[in-house]
């Protein structure tokens, strides 16, 4: 098994290497250190190395991963957010990548005048059209912006996902895709919006050359992601969950998934 150092070394490397092509300062890049199904462990073992960034797909899962972790990583949500999961999610994320409509906004925002939490957000585009995929149409996007503004909310950017592909080059027309409709919606509401979320563990070189500041990395980092020894559910929307088991999905301790 290669150290954790090794490949991280690795991956800072392509990332040097594609900003070099694209003319861009490599300290613009975040790696967002994706620990979906991994257990508590692994992320003491991206902070140490120097990532500041846990990215989690789940509320329910980051809650008591969170809790049994290393203090000081940002916590980033970058999977679907359920609009009875928000006051969860105010509670457990510093930032929201994948805010996927005007309905969400609305509820993030009355969540956070109530509870004065004001999370920093990202509008999750559907820029391929995918309808197996979340997130606006481009379309739409004009309006969320101008919703979230008037709403009082952090916005920092935009996030996407291109489709499946196993040449990275595919990706690039929705990365670019994607800075353009940054550039147009500065324009239109004269912001400024310095993030851009695209690029994961096939494609992220490509979304650096394309003006990606959050990479979302997992599988390239941790390798695949462990098979479930059980599963747990949770009742009802919001369940009151607390959390349990410190190494959940790594072997060491209690196992269960956690379903939304």
């Amino acid at each position: 098994m290669r150290d954790f150092s090794e490949i991280l070394n690795e991956v800072r490397g392509k990332i040097a290497a594609a900003c070099a092509r694209a003319g861009r300062d490599a300290g613009e890049i975040e790696i967002i250190a994706v620990t979906k199904t991994h257990g508590a462990e692994v992320v003491q073992e991206a902070w140490e190395h120097g990532l500041q960034i846990v990215g989690e797909n789940k509320v329910q899962e980051a809650m008591w991963k969170k809790e049994a972790s290393v203090s000081g990583p940002s916590w980033h949500l970058i999977g679907h957010l359920q609009t009875n999961k928000v006051r969860h999610a105010l509670d457990t994320f510093d930032c929201i990548h994948s805010v996927d409509s005007l309905k969400l906004i609305d509820k993030i925002a009355a969540v956070a005048k109530e509870t004065g939490r004001v999370p920093r957000i990202l509008l999750e585009v559907n820029v391929s059209g995918e309808k197996s995929k979340t997130g606006m149409t481009c379309e739409v996007l004009p309006l969320a912006v101008e919703r979230a503004l008037e709403c009082g909310l952090w916005l920092e950017g935009l996030m996407t996902m291109a489709p499946f592909s196993e040449n990275s080059e595919d990706s690039r027309p929705y990365f670019r895709r994607l800075r353009e409709l940054r550039d147009e919606m500065e324009c239109r509401f004269n912001i400024k919006l310095p993030r851009l979320s695209m690029g994961m563990s096939g494609d992220y070189e490509v979304a650096v050359e394309e003006g990606a500041t959050f990479l979302r990395l997992g599988t390239v980092l941790f390798g695949e992601r462990p098979k479930l020894k059980a599963v747990r559910s949770v009742s009802g929307d919001d369940a009151g969950f607390t959390g349990g088991g410190l190494d959940s999905y790594s072997g060491a301790g209690p196992t269960f998934k956690v379903l939304d």
